[in-house]
């Protein structure tokens, strides 16, 4: 499986999300299991917040790695308004109490509050110092702010990124490349997998005996530096997922979808869900 470089550490291109995990009781032994065989399947990044579920995602993922936390690399957001110098650690520990570890891999502020961020990376600093985290970074910024923020610790960008969304290819995606900042895309499948449905995505699909997801997966992670985290209860779906690590479209393929899914050609506001 390709691997990406994230905080030092190489990762899997693609990896799990878990937004909407959590919320139903009924589903939490479904939800366990996917994530586990996921992680068997060498999806070894799991993409979780504070926000899925007010908790309930974390808790899921808790579950998901008891025994298997050295083969996990694990990442959590949180809220805007728990970034503060006082509500950061107190944020982190309950995480971490959800979680079940000591430990988050890469911690992220999931979008940009009230709090001023020299103030919240002096916090996820502390964090760091205190072994509570191994790294930060953000989500949710666009260019400005990556700008403003002007710090090289921050390992990541987390953004919304498929072939329909494709307003960070204009200057986000190639300005993060440039300065070695990894992306990673969520929602790779846009939201309730609408693009599954895209007639071109299902004719590429078909020349390599593949499916519209595995193609939006194969094409998201077509360049360097960008991880996708599509999100999987279905063991049939995880099993996908990881197959379309070994997907490679063509030439042909790629200038098909740039001509009915055109990339920007001009600046465009920072698409999030």
């Amino acid at each position: 499986m390709r691997s990406v470089k994230l905080a030092g550490i190489s990762v899997p291109a693609i990896g799990q999300g878990t937004w909407y995990m959590g919320e139903d009781p009924a589903r939490r032994s479904a939800e366990v299991a996917a994530l586990q065989q996921g992680i068997e399947l060498g999806l070894s990044l799991i993409d979780t917040a504070e926000m899925y579920a007010e908790g309930g995602a974390e808790e899921v993922v808790g579950q998901a790695m008891l025994g298997r936390r050295e083969q996990v690399f694990l990442v959590s957001k949180v809220y805007p308004h728990n970034a503060s110098q006082r509500g950061l650690p107190l944020a982190c520990e309950r995480s971490l109490k959800r979680l079940g570890t000591d430990c988050i891999d890469l911690y992220l502020l999931h979008w940009r509050g009230q709090y001023p961020l020299a103030e919240t990376v002096e916090a996820f600093e502390r964090l760091r110092e205190q072994g509570k985290i191994r790294r930060w970074g953000v989500s949710n910024f666009d260019l400005d702010d990556l700008h403003e923020l002007d710090n090289s610790d921050c390992a990541t960008n987390q953004v919304l990124y498929n072939p329909a969304e494709r307003g960070i290819e204009f200057d986000l995606l190639p300005w993060s490349q440039a300065n070695g900042l990894p992306t990673m895309a969520y929602c790779p499948l846009a939201q309730a997998g609408r693009l599954l449905k895209h007639p071109l995505l299902a004719e590429i699909a078909e020349r390599h005996g593949a499916t519209p997801a595995q193609v939006s997966l194969a094409w998201v992670t077509r360049t360097d530096g960008v991880i996708a985290i599509p999100k999987a209860v279905n063991p049939r779906h995880v099993q996908l997922n990881a197959g379309a690590a070994s997907l490679k479209l063509s030439e042909e393929d790629l200038r098909a979808i740039d001509q009915a899914l055109p990339a920007p050609t001009r600046k465009q506001r920072l698409a999030m869900v």
